[in-house]
């Protein structure tokens, strides 16, 4: 069966097997937390895939074992795949009635045979979970500030917006920032908004991106080699990079339309930060909508790669960036 996040309540004494799949991450915890509150952390069980995979037995004996002291237990399992499908369905045939299992993946296509199976059998349930809009972000910051009573102006709230970079959940981690040093009675002006947020991740990371998608080779090289990142640093520098390629596709899109690049720029949603206007409106005489789009492909190429080869992450992440800022003269 598939349903909208919002109606799982409803299906709740119908399943115990969902899936929830897609890049929204923070919906998913949101959703995890409001729908399924009964179980105590003791309850609840984290996995992967790999996990599974590699200690199925293990894992089996925990889905069918129950202690005189537990109730109902929670089964979170990450990273999915089709290579858990059949595990599931030996699981859903012996009608285990005190366990809720909640399978959680990325993107799965539509040939995907976990995604299909979970569509169409009635004694399952799939959600998706798409990619929060500005107006859902602006929403959010809003409920956060008014139950806290800080009262921020809206070009401070666009600012926080931005630079959460579309995920809610570091938008939240940014808010919590702003809640904490509202509690000390200080007045919020926007210089401490600037220096409390911090784009959602370290600074040479975006300047990294940004110089990159600039096609300035030398600052470029520089930050390469003053930087020695761990594997989660460079799926962070590949979140970046989509996050800033998703914006200036929709620029490219809108440039269709109206071909004043300055009114482009000064009219998008949400609004651009004004130190950012110069440098976005280079980036977007430099990448046509097909460059783009291949980018974002290559984007997720490379990070598939890095997740099977963490240990050589840095040369993997290190080639696609000299790929993409080679051959070109242009600078800052």
């Amino acid at each position: 069966m598939i349903s909208k996040y919002y109606e799982i309540e409803k299906f709740k004494n119908k399943t115990n097997y969902f899936l929830f799949y897609g890049e929204n991450e923070g919906q998913k915890q949101d959703v995890i937390q409001t729908n399924f509150s009964q179980f105590t952390k003791e309850n609840i069980y984290k996995y992967t895939e790999k996990d599974i995979i590699e200690n199925k037995q293990i894992f089996l004996e925990n889905i069918y074992s129950k202690s005189f002291f537990e109730n109902e237990k929670l089964i979170l399992i990450s990273d999915v795949s089709d290579k858990i499908l059949n595990l599931i369905e030996e699981i859903i045939e012996s009608n285990i009635n005190d366990v809720v299992i909640i399978l959680i993946a990325k993107r799965l296509d539509k040939k995907s045979k976990l995604r299909n199976y979970f569509e169409k059998e009635k004694i399952v349930l799939i959600v998706p979970f798409y990619e929060d809009t500005p107006q859902t972000l602006l929403s959010i910051a809003k409920k956060i500030l008014s139950e806290n009573k800080i009262n921020l102006s809206s070009e401070n709230i666009n600012l926080i917006i931005e630079r959460s970079q579309g995920d809610r959940i570091n938008l939240k981690n940014e808010l919590q920032k702003i809640i904490s040093l509202s509690q000390n009675n200080k007045k919020l002006e926007l210089k401490d908004i600037l220096k409390l947020t911090n784009l959602s991740e370290n600074y040479s990371a975006v300047e990294l991106v940004d110089n990159c998608l600039s096609k300035n080779k030398k600052r470029t090289l520089n930050i390469l080699n003053e930087n020695i990142p761990s594997s989660e640093d460079n799926i962070l520098i590949l979140r970046t990079f989509l996050n800033k390629l998703k914006r200036l596709r929709k620029l490219r899109l809108n440039l269709n339309e109206n071909n004043n690049i300055d009114q482009v720029i000064n009219s998008f949603k949400p609004p651009i930060f004004w130190k950012d206007k110069n440098i976005i409106k280079q980036q977007i005489k430099i990448w046509e909508l097909n460059d783009i789009e291949t980018f974002i492909v290559d984007l997720n190429n490379t990070e598939t790669l890095i997740k099977k080869n963490p240990q050589i992450s840095n040369q993997i992440i290190n080639n696609m960036i000299l790929d993409k800022v080679e051959n070109t003269n242009i600078q800052i």
